[in-house]
């Protein structure tokens, strides 16, 4: 990490700036990816399966079904039919009836789910479990209340959230299985009341998904399950095939391939959850932070890959020094340290000159986490105005929120929390207005708007108001 002693403000936005990437090398490949899976459908997805992950969708699926003694096509998990159980009954996603999904070769079955359970330990199931409640706790506590407004007598005006009727969430694999993100996105789709949410993972190249994500999947629910990774799977959740229904918003993150797809796709007309990039942290120190929380919260966020970015805002430079070393000392200790390595070489480290300058880079960086390990934290927080989510006092690592403390840790990047909110229950939402005029009604509003129509040139508006008052 590179240390800077009291930039001026002329340099902050340079300071600002992510690691960069160019993308111009991966975009004719995605695009070909997604153009492909939309003309060739499910035939589209096993050609680019084989050539870019190396597995035979066929084999692989029935190997992994032999593997787990699989005689038939059952509904049943451990013994119990899925309505029945009582996970799924407290998380109530939606559970398509058995026989009524078209033959599908990368559709995950029941029996791979239950297989992957029981290789889940009893620890993880709880840990899974407890967070899974506070994320819960936190999401319902987001409920939208309808609103209704009589803006004039006569005139009654609701505007009202519904949940979007079929949501993808995609699920990274990989060396770092996210099964954490599937319970961040898949409570807040059940507590909006999506009535249908489609999962796609990748598997290796056995057709093994990491049992966690799967056993994740079956706690919040989830029966509808793709072996599916990368740009492909966004191509098909987003443009449907033969056996795969296209849904009508695409959230999760993913490499560049996946986040590119996105924002194709976006383009195109389906909704995504946000524009995304490589993860980030800010740690805001002064005298009361300890240095070796402050090294583990940058390292935290630099384990997450080559392209992470962790920086550190303090007021001395004797800090700035000791956390630089004690970085160096947790970093060799640390089973990603090759990841880690990297990340730190676009990361910084800063020292400024007063705490109301360390208040002013933090919004002009406007990071995805923010911790605030500062006296008197929460005056420090409410004068931060861009951030994803921010982390109060030296008890509140960004693991925390990552994984159990309730909020949700899907977040803008790359600058973007200046505007962008992170996920939350509206995101699984979308709103409707209504209007209903009684005549008397109109009749009050009736020259307001024949005005602003004809000083407007739309005649035909003006006329549909007054044929109603004639």
């Amino acid at each position: 990490m590179k240390t800077y002693l009291y930039p001026g403000r002329e340099q902050w936005a340079q300071l600002c700036r992510r690691a960069d990437s160019d993308d111009s090398v991966i975009d004719g490949r995605v695009r070909a990816i997604l153009d492909h899976v939309r003309s060739g459908g499910d035939a589209a997805l096993v050609e680019i399966t084989r050539e870019v992950e190396g597995r035979d969708i066929a084999r692989v699926v029935q190997t992994a079904d032999n593997q787990l003694g699989v005689q038939s096509a059952s509904t049943h998990n451990g013994g119990r039919d899925i309505s029945e159980s009582a996970d799924t009954e407290r998380v109530g996603l939606h559970i398509p009836a058995a026989g009524n999904a078209p033959e599908n070769p990368f559709r995950v079955s029941r029996q791979q789910i239950a297989g992957a359970a029981a290789e889940v330990g009893e620890p993880l199931k709880k840990a899974i479990a407890a967070a899974a409640a506070n994320i819960e706790a936190f999401h319902a506590a987001q409920k939208p209340q309808p609103v209704e407004v009589t803006t004039t007598e006569g005139v009654r005006c609701v505007r009202r959230q519904l949940p979007i009727e079929r949501v993808g969430l995609y699920i990274p694999g990989g060396s770092a299985p996210l099964f954490s993100t599937l319970l961040m996105l898949a409570i807040p789709a059940r507590l909006a009341g999506c009535r249908e949410v489609v999962l796609c993972t990748p598997a290796g190249r056995d057709g093994c998904i990491a049992p966690a994500v799967l056993y994740a999947a079956d706690f919040c629910g989830i029966d509808t399950i793709y072996s599916l990774g990368g740009a492909q799977a966004i191509a098909a959740m987003a443009y449907g095939t033969e056996t795969i229904a296209p849904v009508s918003k695409i959230f999760g993150p993913g490499n560049r391939y996946v986040t590119k797809a996105k924002q194709m796709v976006s383009a195109a007309g389906v909704a995504i959850d946000m524009p995304a990039g490589p993860s980030e942290v800010m740690v805001m120190a002064d005298e009361t932070a300890d240095m070796s929380f402050v090294a583990s919260d940058l390292l935290s966020q630099a384990e997450h890959g080559p392209d992470s970015q962790a920086m550190l805002l303090c007021l001395s430079e004797d800090f700035a020094s000791r956390v630089a070393a004690e970085t160096a000392r947790q970093l060799a200790l640390l089973p990603r340290r090759d990841i880690a390595s990297k990340a730190l070489e676009n990361s910084r480290l800063i020292v400024l000159g007063s705490r109301a300058e360390a208040i002013a880079f933090a919004n002009c960086y406007a990071s995805e986490h923010l911790i605030i390990s500062m006296s008197d934290p929460w005056e420090v927080a409410d004068a931060i105005t861009a951030a994803g989510s921010v982390f109060i006092g030296n008890y509140s690592p960004e693991s925390a929120g990552d994984y159990a403390s309730g909020t949700n840790h899907t977040l803008p990047t790359m600058g973007l929390a200046r505007a962008f909110s992170g996920i939350g229950l509206d995101s699984f939402m979308h709103s409707v207005t209504y209007q209903q005029l009684s005549r008397e009604g109109l009749a009050r509003l009736g020259d307001t708007i024949v005005q602003m129509a004809q000083a407007e040139g739309l005649d035909a508006h003006a006329a549909a108001v007054k044929i109603r008052l004639q």
